[in-house]
């Protein structure tokens, strides 16, 4: 699932920094997170999500991570708060 330019905007300053203060910088998120969106959609397995998200492993391990921390469910709180109460958040993105 490709991300829309409006979507991504309303995502992105959601996320953790691209460039961590220590390491090298992670892969770019829009993929990864169209990556992780694709996966969740169509129920698939991350072996089979197409390569132009990345390496499904790295989509896998930042969905793992960021689900471990909240991140998600931090999220979905503020697309909650950004939308009407008639639209499910997780529609804004899957």
């Amino acid at each position: 699932m490709e991300l829309t330019a409006a979507e991504w905007a309303r995502l992105e300053p959601l996320l953790p920094p691209r460039r961590p203060r220590t390491g090298r910088p992670r892969n770019d998120h829009r993929a990864v997170v169209g990556g992780i969106l694709w996966v969740l959609r169509n129920r698939a397995s991350w072996r089979d999500m197409p390569t132009r998200f990345g390496n499904y492993n790295t989509a896998y391990k930042r969905y793992r991570l960021w689900s471990d921390t909240g991140l998600w469910e931090r999220i979905l709180q503020a697309l909650r708060r950004a939308t009407d109460d008639d639209h499910d958040p997780a529609e804004v993105l899957l």
